[in-house]
C-alpha cells in the first residue's frame, strides 16, 4: 500500500502539472505560492486568497448543504466536512502550491503540497485518501487524476471518512 501511495504522490505532482501546463500562457512561467493564514477558504477544495481564487485540480469536495448520515442516524453537512479538513490541514502545515491551468470561473486551477512535520504530502492524496474528498471527473464521468481515482477507492474500502457514513457522492450529483 506504501509503494502505491508514493507512486500516487509522485505521478498526482508531475502528471498534471505537465498535463495542464498549455493551460497557462507560454511566456509565463508560474511562480509557486504560499497558502496565507488569511485565506477564506470557500468550501473543500476552493479558497481566495487576496484577490485571487484557487482550486485544488483533480479533487471534487463534497458539496456544501448536502448531508452526511453516521451509523447514528446523525445528519451533518457533507460539504463542511470536507471544508473543515481542508482547514485542519492548512492550519497545521505550510502548503505550497504550483498553478497549473485555470477553470471556467476563472479560478487558478492548482496542486499543492503541504510540509507537514517534515515531510512533504499532496494535499489533493491527503484529502482523498483520508475520505474527506473525491477524485474529480470529466464530462464523460473520467477521472482526471487516475491516481486521485485510486487513493479514494482505498478510502472507501477501509471506510475512512466520510466513507463511513451514507452520503450523496458529489461527482453523481455535478454529472447529473
Amino acid at each position: 500500500m506504501k509503494r502505491i501511495e508514493l507512486a500516487a504522490f509522485v505521478a498526482i505532482v508531475i502528471a498534471p502539472a505537465a498535463a495542464a501546463q498549455e493551460n497557462i500562457a507560454a511566456k509565463e512561467t508560474p511562480t509557486p505560492v504560499v497558502v496565507s493564514q488569511n485565506a477564506q477558504l470557500l468550501t473543500g477544495d476552493t479558497w481566495r486568497d487576496g484577490n485571487k481564487l484557487y482550486r485544488l485540480y483533480g479533487v471534487q469536495s463534497c458539496l456544501r448543504g448536502t448531508a452526511a448520515t453516521d451509523s447514528n442516524g446523525h445528519k451533518v453537512d457533507c460539504g463542511n466536512l470536507s471544508l473543515a479538513h481542508l482547514a485542519a490541514l492548512f492550519s497545521t502545515a505550510t502548503v505550497t502550491c504550483q498553478p497549473i491551468g485555470y477553470a471556467i470561473d476563472k479560478a487558478t486551477f492548482v496542486v499543492c503540497a503541504a510540509d507537514l512535520d517534515g515531510n512533504t504530502i499532496d494535499v489533493g492524496t491527503a484529502l482523498i485518501s483520508t475520505g474527506y474528498a473525491f477524485a474529480a471527473m470529466n464530462t464523460k464521468g473520467q477521472a482526471v487524476s487516475t491516481n486521485y481515482l485510486v487513493a479514494e477507492i482505498n478510502a472507501k474500502m477501509e471506510r475512512d471518512g466520510l466513507w463511513a457514513m451514507r452520503f450523496q457522492h458529489p461527482v453523481q450529483l455535478l454529472l447529473k
